[in-house]
């Protein structure tokens, strides 16, 4: 299915959509999907910082930010020189899945999460999306709208981290959480962990999938460690993603100005990963740290417990 580019799409999100933090969180979201949609019990997906579902890869704000160039369509780039030593399998499903919503050769639009996880959903399968802001949400709407999924799919306005809380546990026994907010405030970082040992004790046989950014902030550190000691306190196994290109350190240019780096890594920890995904992701990770590396510093890291 490709899908109508005139649609409405949200531009608050468009100089980071398709961004190296949305190949990381992407890839992994669809590994673990894959897994999870194998077994023939029904599955609720909760996206509790859903954005507005679709971007333009081609509008101003992305052209002016450049982010998707320094991610999905610098894999796209690279695909010609990459054939030759084989393609990672799950970085190889992310690639062609954010391609089927374009036309051949088009690389206009890109899915957000919402789109990628109903993409995969089966009749029997929920998928619940929040999100807060007025303009993101009308825009989510019309988006979701245009799938006719029905009942499939429900469109929430409001807080994901509290509205989390009345779907756990559901009906069927199982699910997967999405959890990744912008951090635009500085509150989210906390709220994240603290939404996740909620959510724990509501339902502790879920998956949890959750993205942090990795910068130079004592609170974005925070985030993977309390969530190992959380999972370790709750005996559950946990798995750490994640992927720097490029150093975090402030630079000058000519005239003295100081240069922001931007998002130089970011993470992916979940918590009860389907077995398969370590093995998935390494291969996977190391191909994206070659490809989107945009200096000497990029790296990837891959940990595991319980």
């Amino acid at each position: 299915m490709t899908v109508n580019i005139g649609i409405m799409f949200s531009y608050r999100h468009a100089f980071h959509a398709g961004n190296h933090a949305d190949v990381l969180k992407h890839t992994v979201l669809l590994a673990i999907l894959r897994h999870l949609l194998q077994k023939e019990a029904a599955l609720m997906v909760l996206d509790t910082h859903a954005g507005a579902g679709l971007y333009r890869l081609d509008g101003d704000y992305a052209a002016t930010s450049g982010e998707a160039g320094h991610g999905y369509l610098q894999l796209i780039a690279a695909l010609k020189s990459v054939v030759a030593e084989g393609l990672a399998p799950a970085l190889k499903d992310y690639i062609e899945l954010v391609a089927s919503f374009n036309s051949k050769d088009s690389h206009k639009v890109y899915p957000g999460s919402p789109f990628i996880i109903q993409r995969l959903l089966r009749e029997r399968d929920k998928l619940k999306v929040f999100e807060i802001h007025p303009t993101d949400a009308k825009t989510l709407s019309a988006n979701i709208a245009q799938l006719e999924a029905g009942r499939q799919v429900a469109v929430l306005r409001e807080d994901g981290f509290e509205g989390l809380k009345k779907f756990l546990p559901p009906p069927a026994r199982r699910a997967l959480v999405l959890c990744d907010p912008s951090y635009e405030i500085k509150t989210d970082y906390a709220r994240v962990v603290a939404t996740v040992a909620d959510a724990l004790t509501r339902f502790a046989t879920g998956t949890y999938a959750i993205w942090y950014p990795i910068i130079p902030r004592p609170e974005a550190h925070d985030v993977p460690r309390k969530l190992k000691t959380l999972a370790d306190k709750a005996g559950k196994p946990w798995l750490n993603a994640s992927l720097t290109v490029k150093s975090s350190k402030l630079t000058s240019d000519e005239a003295g100005e100081v240069i922001r780096p931007g998002l130089p890594a970011s993470g992916m920890f979940i918590i009860n990963p389907p077995h398969t995904l370590k093995a998935a992701l390494q291969p996977a990770l190391a191909q994206m740290a070659k490809i989107l590396g945009q200096d000497q510093n990029a790296a990837f890291a891959l940990e595991s417990g319980g």
